[in-house]
């Protein structure tokens, strides 16, 4: 199975680990054998502008902290595919980011790990790692 995690799971994750449901720490601290987890180019870019616009507190710059705390997620860049599927999703969402979390999941086959209700909305395999 390869699984997305989305911006927010992942900050929990690094963060507030108590934030995530069961299943979700389960996953994400013993991946099982032949699964994959990634984190989205789109993950990283939002994290970037939140933390420069001062909304997201962290240690360091997102361009030390991201890359050192990635611990054996893989990286998944944004394709041309990955943005303009994002441009015809029905706009459930109007969040730049998670609309492209949102095509990449589904033109990449995986499941999304999420704590959005929004992204139930969209026909997309979801992973609820809410609490």
């Amino acid at each position: 199975m390869r699984y997305l995690l989305d911006t927010g799971v992942w900050l929990w994750s690094q963060t507030r680990p108590e934030r995530l449901g069961r299943k979700a720490v389960r996953l994400l601290s013993s991946v099982p054998e032949g699964d994959d987890l990634f984190l989205s180019a789109a993950s990283s870019w939002e994290i970037s502008i939140k933390f420069h616009l001062g909304k997201l507190p962290l240690p360091e710059s997102p361009a030390l902290y991201v890359p050192s705390r990635l611990n054996g997620l893989r990286p998944l860049p944004i394709t041309h595919a990955h943005a303009l599927a994002a441009g015809e999703l029905p706009f459930h969402h109007s969040d730049p980011f998670d609309r492209v979390l949102v095509a990449q999941a589904r033109l990449e086959g995986m499941v999304l790990l999420t704590a959005d209700p929004n992204f139930a909305k969209y026909d997309v395999a979801v992973l609820w790692c809410g609490p």
